[in-house]
C-alpha cells in the first residue's frame, strides 16, 4: 500500500537518487534541480511516496520567504506513473506550503502540463536551456580598461561574491537569494573548480563574475554570469561569458550549455549572438497567472 510521508533520510536518500536517475533515463531530462539534490544530500528531506517499502515518488519544497511564494518540484518513477502519485504529491506540497505555490517542471513534458491543467495551475515562467558546440568560432574576451580577471579564491571571496550576486540578481527569485552557505555547499561538490570561477575586478572591487561548471561527457556549463549594476555599460557580461567559454574549451569541453530566463531578452540575444540555440525548456506552474492563489 502506498503512503505519502516525510523522507527519513539516510538510506532513503539513495532511493530518491535512484528514482531521479530512472526518470532522467526515461524522460531525457533530470527531474530535480541541483538545488533540490543538494538539499536532499544535505539532510533537508522532502516528501516521498513509498510502495511496498520502495520510494516511487518524491517532492522537494522551498518554503515561502518574505518576497517569494513557496516553490517545489516533484518526480514519479517511470514504472509507477498513471497511479495518482503525481497528483497526491502536488496536493501534499500545496498543503505544506499553506499558501501560494509555484512548481517547476523540468523539460516541459506533456505529463507535467496535463497534471498542471488538472490541478488548475497555469504556466507563469519558462527557463531556456541553450547549447552550442565548443568547436567553431569563439571571439576573444576583451575587458574594458581598468578591469582585470582572476580566479576565485575559496575562503577569501565568498562574501564579496555573495554581495555582488545579490545586487546583480536583485530581481531574480532564486539566484539573488543565494547565501554564503549556498556557495560553500557547491564548493564541497566534486565538480567545483576555482580556476573556472572567474572574477572581474575594477578599482580593487568585484565588478562581475562567471562561474563555470564542467559536467561528465565533455559538457561545459555557463553556470552563472553576473555583473554589478555599478559596472553596467562596460561590456562585462559578454567579456566574462567569453572568458568562461574559453576556459571550458581549454579544459576539454566539447559542448557548451547554459540556462537563461525567457524574460531576460537581453541575455537571450547575447547568447544567440554567440551561437547558442534553444535545447530544452523548464516551466514553472502556479495556481493562477499571477501565482498568488
Amino acid at each position: 500500500m502506498s503512503e505519502v510521508r516525510v523522507l527519513d533520510g539516510g538510506e532513503e536518500v539513495a532511493g530518491v537518487l535512484a528514482l531521479a536517475q530512472a526518470a532522467a533515463d526515461a524522460d531525457g531530462v533530470g527531474p530535480l534541480s541541483e538545488h533540490a539534490l543538494l538539499a536532499l544530500r544535505g539532510g533537508r528531506a522532502g516528501t516521498a511516496i513509498s510502495d511496498g517499502g520502495v520510494i516511487v515518488a518524491y517532492a522537494h519544497l522551498d518554503p515561502a520567504t518574505g518576497e517569494e511564494p513557496a516553490a517545489g518540484e516533484l518526480v514519479v518513477h517511470p514504472g509507477h506513473r498513471r497511479r495518482g502519485h503525481g497528483r497526491a504529491l502536488l496536493r501534499a506540497l500545496r498543503a505544506e506550503a499553506g499558501g501560494p505555490l509555484r512548481v517547476w517542471a523540468h523539460g516541459d513534458l506533456p505529463a507535467a502540463a496535463a497534471l498542471a491543467r488538472a490541478e488548475n495551475m497555469a504556466r507563469v515562467r519558462a527557463l531556456f536551456q541553450m547549447r552550442r558546440p565548443a568547436s567553431g568560432p569563439l571571439p576573444e574576451a576583451r575587458v574594458a580598461e581598468g578591469v582585470t580577471l582572476r580566479a576565485f579564491e575559496p575562503g577569501r571571496d565568498e562574501r564579496a561574491w555573495q554581495e555582488v550576486n545579490a545586487r546583480a540578481f536583485a530581481d531574480h527569485p532564486e539566484q539573488g537569494a543565494w547565501t554564503i552557505e549556498d556557495v560553500r555547499d557547491r564548493e564541497a561538490e566534486d565538480w567545483f573548480d576555482p580556476s573556472g570561477f572567474l572574477l572581474a575586478e575594477r578599482g580593487g572591487r568585484l565588478a562581475g563574475f562567471h562561474w563555470t561548471k564542467a559536467h561528465p561527457g565533455g559538457l561545459g556549463e555557463v553556470y552563472v554570469v553576473g555583473v554589478d549594476p555599478d559596472a553596467q555599460g562596460l561590456g562585462l557580461g559578454r567579456a566574462l561569458t567569453l572568458a568562461g567559454l574559453h576556459h571550458l574549451r581549454d579544459a576539454g569541453a566539447a559542448q557548451f550549455m547554459l540556462y537563461v530566463d525567457e524574460s531576460n531578452v537581453a541575455a537571450v540575444r547575447l547568447y544567440e549572438s554567440l551561437g547558442f540555440t534553444r535545447h530544452a525548456v523548464d516551466v514553472m506552474y502556479a495556481a493562477d497567472a499571477a501565482g498568488l492563489s
